[in-house]
């Protein structure tokens, strides 16, 4: 059967071998249509990110790039700016019909934290060819907060698929008229190229609450621990200022909001991708994968919104509402998980509007 592999064929992969690792999943580790991947018990700070490429294994190369090694078994910070790589707990067997891609999980990527999978041979990243066999890599570079990891940490997950699993546009309109995948934007234009996603900067009114923008030099998150840090010690927030309009600072980081509400029905997987790298200065979400159920009414999801990272490159670049700074493609699942997003498996994000990582207390930033 083709499409997205569900919660209980990746139990499957664990007892078949097509997963390896040394102990059993965590109890949330499974997704809907995702596994988290566990964290080994050493990383190594390098000089620069890299790939193995076709003829080569990733440890061949990270021998003449190592700058030095870090036991993660009682923790340890990992620096901004800095590139780590870690051996992640899981590797593959895959049999030939089944690939794989990678995301950060939604929490790493609400503070910053750049990771991606690597495998040897590898020749991109957040890629695992079909049939693959061997070991799983993370590259790690928090670009604004400092955090704390340790063995186990759960900063990536991965997607199985059992081939052409796409929804063509043709077929999203029909998916679309039946289920509602996006409402409350730019209706007349919301499926191209996939589900089209675009900014709100207007909120509830002048005055409201429409974004967060990070601060620098601030204290350690532990990815591990929920609600532990004070927002005001790690974010400015933002207001409508009447004109619904933000020029993105070059290299800062922005937690914004779509103004449409997301729908992602249980025999569905999705995925945030880039709009087009030729309308603006920026880059959207580095988190993609939104899982069977998002949105869902029945488990709590109306309403739900596609929270965006943002960040700016070069130059400041302003940003006004409506603008579309994203696309979601849709895939088959190979059918709907027993369990979906939001029914009680850990899911932080359901029913979500503009709301920060999991790390932070939920009462608003002083003066919000």
């Amino acid at each position: 059967m083709t499409g997205i592999l569900p919660a209980k064929a990746i139990e499957a992969m664990f007892a078949s071998g097509a997963i390896v690792a040394d102990r059993a999943p965590d109890e949330d580790q499974i997704q809907p249509a995702s596994l988290d991947l566990r964290l080994g018990a050493k990383a190594w700070r390098v000089r620069a990110s890299f790939l193995p490429g076709p003829d080569a294994k990733l440890e061949d190369k990270l021998e003449k790039l190592i700058l030095h090694e870090i036991d993660l078994s009682k923790g340890a910070v990992l620096e901004t700016n800095c590139v780590y790589i870690v051996r992640l707990q899981e590797a593959l067997n895959l049999p030939e019909e089944l690939s794989a891609t990678a995301n950060p999980k939604s929490s790493t990527g609400r503070i910053d934290v750049f990771t991606r999978v690597i495998t040897d041979q590898g020749r991109a990243f957040d890629r695992v060819e079909a049939g693959y066999n061997g070991p799983l890599y993370a590259e790690i570079s928090p670009k604004t907060f400092p955090v704390l990891v340790r063995e186990g940490s759960r900063l990536s997950q991965i997607r199985f698929r059992n081939g052409e699993t796409l929804i063509n546009d043709e077929d999203l309109t029909e998916v679309h008229n039946q289920h509602t995948l996006v409402s409350g934007g730019n209706d007349d234009d919301a499926i191209n190229n996939g589900v089209q996603v675009s900014i709100d900067l207007k909120g509830d009114g002048k005055g409201s609450l429409i974004g967060y923008r990070a601060k620098r030099h601030t204290g350690v998150i532990d990815v591990d621990r929920k609600g532990a840090q004070d927002a005001e010690d790690f974010w400015e927030p933002l207001y409508n200022r009447g004109d619904a309009t933000l020029i993105l600072d070059p290299n800062e980081f922005y937690i914004l909001v779509s103004q449409e509400a997301v729908h992602v029905p249980p025999q569905y997987a999705a995925e945030m991708v880039p709009f087009d790298p030729l309308v603006g200065e920026f880059r959207v979400h580095y988190a993609g994968f939104f899982d069977p159920g998002f949105g869902h009414g029945t488990v709590g999801g109306t309403g739900s919104r596609a929270v965006l990272e943002v960040r700016s490159h070069d130059v400041p670049f302003i940003v006004e509402h409506g603008q579309t700074v994203g696309r979601l493609v849709y895939e088959h699942m190979q059918e709907a998980p027993e369990t979906l997003y939001g029914e009680g498996i850990g899911s932080n994000y359901q029913g979500q509007a503009l709301k920060l990582s999991k790390h932070f207390r939920s009462k608003e930033p002083v003066g919000a």
